[in-house]
């Protein structure tokens, strides 16, 4: 199986970052050979300044040039340290957002790069990464028109990486089924019909339901970065509490219960990246503090 490898810290390529180098494989998330691991290290990529820049092929008359630096790193080859990989496009004949810029980057420019996309309109949160230092989705993230401004697209920070952008989110989708997201009920309703919310049950939904799961908020989440193997992280909790508050759901304290440790819930401490992070305008903050505050006068 390729070795993955860890997306560096990027706050700043000069702080030394604490967690342990393992490399893991795709299928079991667990450590391989001390080979393997010394090869994983959480290093920044090699500069921009020491790779090559690989043209637009096709610039056509006026060109608007604007150039992007990308991750890139290859589990065909271990060995060799990620590196910040150079491209220049004309605006003129790309689209506006930054996943387009990447397609077309793909189809045109360099067919070796490799990403995550599906929808293009920000509803399946594939295409989420770290562009200009912030976690987002490409689709809904616009190119900046200043051409003398150097875009840099890296994948989501602390997560192990299966090649270029495309992070290994195996522990996300482990946590979040950990939660059991789905109505725990055994009442039935009584004309044998759906089971009905009054609109004020319903509307303490909104801000909930909406979450993609496209992890911008837990990867931005400094806890979340030194505990991912215990703290559930912002958009687990956003689910979990998503459940809790729902009318319909019959199992809350089960779900309370499986909350009630050290490590899932509490490693929260309020930082707030996740709110300002998240693409679809969520609070997974606020929706962290309702479940404290429910714990705590249960």
């Amino acid at each position: 199986m390729a070795t993955l490898r860890t997306a560096p810290r990027l706050l700043s390529s000069s702080l030394r970052v604490l967690r342990p180098s393992t490399a893991r494989s795709y299928a079991t998330v667990e450590p391989i050979s001390k080979l393997g691991e010394a090869m994983s290290a959480t290093q920044p990529p090699v500069s921009e300044k020491h790779t090559s820049t690989i043209n637009d092929p096709s610039k056509g008359e006026n060109p608007r040039t604007k150039t992007f630096h990308v991750y890139r790193w290859s589990p065909e080859r271990p060995s060799e340290k990620p590196k910040m990989q150079s491209y220049t496009l004309d605006l003129n004949k790309t689209g506006p957002m930054m996943l387009d810029a990447l397609i077309r980057i793909k189809n045109e420019v360099d067919p070796t790069l490799t990403f995550r996309r599906s929808c293009r309109e920000g509803i399946c949160g594939s295409c989420a990464m770290n562009i200009d230092g912030v976690n987002t989705l490409a689709c809904l993230c616009r190119i900046p028109t200043n051409t003398q401004h150097e875009s840099r697209v890296y994948p989501l920070p602390h997560t192990y990486i299966v090649k270029d952008l495309v992070p290994d989110l195996t522990q996300f989708y482990k946590q979040y089924k950990s939660i059991k997201p789905y109505l725990q009920r055994e009442t039935k309703s009584e004309d044998g019909r759906e089971i009905r919310q009054s609109p004020a049950d319903r509307k303490k939904l909104d801000g909930l339901y909406e979450c993609i799961l496209c992890a911008c908020c837990s990867t931005s989440c400094p806890s979340y970065w030194w505990n991912s193997e215990q703290y559930l992280g912002p958009a687990v909790l956003l689910q979990s509490y998503r459940w809790l508050v729902d009318s319909r759901d019959e199992h809350k304290a089960e779900r309370k219960a499986a909350l009630d440790n050290n490590m899932s819930l509490y490693r929260c401490h309020t930082i707030l990246n996740c709110s300002r992070t998240c693409p679809k305008g969520l609070n997974p903050g606020k929706a962290i503090a309702e479940i404290k505050k429910a714990m705590a006068f249960a």
